[in-house]
């Protein structure tokens, strides 16, 4: 699904986009193992009880916002349990996650294949989309979804959509893959709250998110999570070892949910660019302002965000420290040749210095300072792709995937 206007726009919601690495200007990166009172981490003991904890707060209060935990009322309807898909190679589970005992509530299709030829629990790669299951996977069994339409109603999905998976490769290796359409969680529009997730934790008299409270990557985070509550129940998943995988605005959504969610065992995020992987104090293609200009995004944050705009530098954290929190599980962060948009050296920039982390916790980062060309992925825990083209992902990077996945999570 790589796509790339040729000439990249130098203005975006009025306010003008930078793509000289001459006119980046400097800055200084907050660093993952000094803490807020300026002193330093020492050891894994004081990262995983003291340090990790803080970031995580400080990225709650400061960017994505705070959500709640796993609700009381959450429940599965798994309404297909052992279908047959793909000439007999997979088994097709459909489930039905509800976000609260009321049935009529927000809910989300899950939509899982695990190996047929499997003996053993699989390893599982969970896709976040941004089109309804019937639409991403080709295959008649599944249950017809419902995507949000222009005119922000529920309308029936059109039979592709946008980031097309083919599970196959994945199960011929013994790896099922599940997928969930986004917009099920929350709806991806300004003024989509009442209708999502997050209309379920408003108080009375509350018509928005507080400040510091969840934007909708925060609430599209959650519903990963939940699917994770489903998998951990289901007997034919390892749900020790589950990837997620979304992509640009998904991509930053993986990253935040794998930084707080450790049940999630590998992160793959695809061009997350501004508010994902990319740093924000480097002055390059999308920035804060970009994000939380009103005609934009402001929504996918917390309101404190924007905050920033102006003033990157005041921002407490930075997206390196975003990747320090997968340590040491596997990270692979692709992007794109072209993507300049997104910043792809800025992903890049943030690894480098996030790889302290991971040699703190026994694992290598990136183990250069040399970003790699086109086609040449550092396989690493930490790892890193950048694809010959522009945003999103292209045939290539799915064999890449795959590979990340047999080596850190094995069949």
């Amino acid at each position: 699904m790589a796509q790339q206007a040729s000439t990249p726009p130098a203005e975006v919601a009025g306010i003008p986009v930078n793509y000289d690495e001459m006119k980046v200007g400097t800055y200084t990166l907050p660093d993952p193992l000094i803490f807020s009172n300026g002193k330093p981490v020492i050891g894994a003991k004081n990262w995983y009880n003291k340090r990790r904890p803080e970031l995580i707060r400080l990225f709650e209060e400061n960017e994505y916002g705070r959500a709640p935990g796993r609700p009381a009322g959450l429940h599965f309807d798994v309404f297909e349990k052992a279908g047959t898909a793909f000439n007999g190679k997979a088994i097709r589970r459909q489930v039905t996650i509800h976000f609260s005992k009321d049935d009529s509530g927000p809910k989300a299709d899950l939509l899982i294949y695990l190996p047929a030829a499997s003996q053993k629990p699989a390893s599982m790669l969970l896709n976040l989309s941004f089109s309804a299951n019937s639409s991403t996977i080709d295959d008649p069994g599944i249950k017809p979804g419902e995507i949000w339409g222009r005119d922000h109603k529920r309308e029936p999905a059109p039979k592709t959509g946008i980031g097309h998976l083919d599970p196959l490769p994945f199960l011929e290796q013994g790896i099922g893959v599940a997928t969930m359409y986004y917009g099920d969680i929350e709806p991806d529009f300004d003024g989509g709250l009442p209708k999502g997730v997050r209309a379920l934790y408003l108080k009375p008299g509350q018509s928005k998110p507080a400040a510091d409270e969840w934007g909708a990557i925060g609430a599209w985070a959650w519903g990963l999570s939940r699917a994770m509550d489903y998998l951990e129940s289901d007997q034919g998943v390892d749900a020790k070892h589950v990837a997620i995988l979304g992509i640009s605005r998904l991509g930053k959504t993986v990253l935040w949910a794998g930084a707080q969610d450790t049940r999630f065992a590998m992160v793959i995020a695809s061009c997350s660019g501004e508010g994902g992987a990319a740093l924000s104090r480097r002055n390059y293609g999308e920035t804060i302002a970009h994000l939380t200009a009103p005609s934009r995004y402001p929504y996918q944050f917390c309101a404190k965000y924007a905050k920033y705009a102006q003033h990157p530098e005041q921002m407490p954290v930075d997206a390196n420290e975003l990747v320090a929190l997968i340590a040491p599980r596997p990270l692979m962060l692709q992007t794109g040749s072209t993507d300049f948009w997104s910043d792809p050296k800025g992903e890049f920039l943030a690894a480098v210095s996030a790889g302290k982390v991971y040699r703190m916790l026994g694992k290598p980062g990136l183990e250069t300072e040399q970003m790699p060309v086109a086609g040449e992925p550092i396989l690493n825990p930490l790892g890193y792709l950048v694809h010959s083209g522009g945003h999103g992902t292209v045939p290539s990077d799915w064999p890449v995937f795959l590979k990340f996945m047999q080596l850190y999570l094995g069949k």
